[in-house]
Parts: structure tokens; C-alpha cells; sequence
């Protein structure tokens, strides 16, 4: 039985007085609306509507930043919400399994779609990967989860390494060679942002804020963007063959 020490002891207290915290799906809500924003630009350069290095320039390329750090980020915080005091395993496993199956469909997908570009390591199989890293990290204090973060966004910016070129490797983030594909998400940097999560989580339950977000009620005009944050993983499948279909239809009327 693992022993509960005081700040775990007031984040299981948390746990069952929270249930949902309306804040924290309205924040992945948040970030699925950005994604779509996203995606639904890239498909209008994909259709010609655009320009089609538009998703490249830096503003574009810069939400989409941000957007993954957000969902990585939020991954970190709920690993710590949900497992932080004791790792329920099977509901970790339950859902590790999703992100999985999720993941290798979006992989399939992808190679049947654009096979010189597709998805072998996008968002969904780094949250899954940094959450198997994050039940090992979640022990270490918030400095210490924050210098780690430091260092792995540092590394991949600062060097690389010819002994990850191998592309089984290529999921780290740390080969010399250049990568395509329309979304790569290696564990240098992008389990830095999962750790900023799991740091901040943690200091929020030092600090007794979870407790007092638990009791902030979401106005009843948030509750389509509640339903989207406590359903991510599904809006995340269907969002894009639906704008797809949208804009592959507006293109067809063209004249």
C-alpha cells in the first residue's frame, strides 16, 4: 500500500469533492476550438482556397505550437488529478489503451491520405507516450519537474545527434535529419510542456487551488464547450474528416 503524505492526502480530498473541474474542460475546449481553427485553415491551402503556404507562416505555425503545448500541458495536469495520490490502474490503463488505438488509427489514416507525409508521431502518441514517462516523474518535486522541462525543450533546440537518425528513433525528437509530416510531435521538446503540467498541478494542490476551482460553476452558455472538453479525444477524431468533407464539398461548387 503506498503511503499517503500530506499533499497527496489534499489532492485525494480534491479528487472526490471535484468530480469534473469545469475549468479544466473549458481550457481543453479551448484548445480543440484553436486546433480546428488550425486544420481548417491547412485545409483551405490543401483545396486551394489559400494560399498554400499560408499553415506555414509564422503566426499560423505559432497557434499550432501552442495548441499542442496546451493539450500536452493539460495532459500533465490531469495525470497528476487523476493519479497523482495513487495511479488507478485501470482506469489509466483504460484510457492509455484509447489514446493508443486512437493514435494508430490516425496513423492508418494518414498513410492511406498522404503516405509521403503521414502521422507516425503526432499529438495523440506523445500524450500517450509523456503519460507512461509522467507516472515515473510524478514523484519529483515541482522545481525539479520544472528544470527537467527546461532541459528537454533545450536539448533538441541546442543539439542534435546523428545516433538517432534511424527512423524507430525518429520519435524522440533528437535525430539530425530532417522529418515530414503533417504532425510530428517527438518527446524533445513536447514532454517538456506535459512536465509544466504535472509542476503546476502539483503547486496548485500545495496551494489548496484546486479546491476552490472545483467550486467555480461554468455558466450555462459554456455547457457546448463543457460537453467538447469532457469528450476531447472524440472531437479530436471526427473534427477533421468533417471540415475535410466541408471543404472538399466547397470546392466541387466552385466555378
Amino acid at each position: 500500500m503506498q503511503q499517503m503524505t500530506p499533499l497527496s492526502h489534499d489532492l485525494a480530498k480534491t479528487k472526490q469533492a471535484a468530480g469534473r473541474i469545469a475549468a479544466l474542460d473549458l481550457a481543453r475546449a479551448g484548445a480543440l476550438v484553436a486546433m480546428a481553427v488550425f486544420h481548417f485553415v491547412f485545409d483551405l491551402a490543401l483545396f486551394g482556397f489559400i494560399p498554400a503556404d499560408t499553415p506555414a507562416q509564422m503566426g499560423w505555425r505559432w497557434l499550432a505550437y501552442l495548441t499542442a503545448g496546451s493539450f500536452l500541458f493539460l495532459a500533465g495536469v490531469s495525470l497528476w488529478l487523476a493519479h497523482g495520490a495513487v495511479i488507478g490502474w485501470r482506469a489509466f490503463w483504460r484510457r492509455w489503451v484509447m489514446l493508443i488505438a486512437a493514435a494508430c488509427a490516425i496513423t492508418i489514416a494518414t498513410m492511406i491520405a498522404m503516405p509521403d507525409a503521414f502521422i507516425f508521431f503526432g499529438i495523440l502518441h506523445a500524450i500517450a507516450a509523456a503519460s507512461l514517462l509522467g507516472l515515473a516523474a510524478r514523484r519529483l518535486s515541482p522545481l525539479a519537474l520544472i528544470a527537467l522541462a527546461v532541459a528537454v525543450i533545450w536539448l533538441p533546440q541546442a543539439m542534435r545527434f546523428a545516433l538517432f537518425n534511424p527512423a524507430w528513433l525518429w520519435w524522440t525528437g533528437l535525430q539530425a535529419t530532417g522529418i515530414r509530416s503533417v504532425d510530428y510531435v517527438p518527446l524533445f521538446p513536447w514532454f517538456g510542456p506535459f512536465l509544466l503540467g504535472l509542476a503546476c498541478a502539483k503547486l496548485m494542490t500545495g496551494a489548496g487551488l484546486w479546491d476552490r476551482l472545483a467550486r467555480w460553476p461554468a455558466p450555462k452558455a459554456a455547457r457546448p464547450l463543457l460537453w467538447a472538453g469532457r469528450n476531447s479525444l472524440f472531437i479530436y477524431l471526427i473534427h477533421q474528416p468533417i471540415l475535410v468533407a466541408l471543404v472538399w464539398g466547397a470546392a466541387q461548387l466552385r466555378p
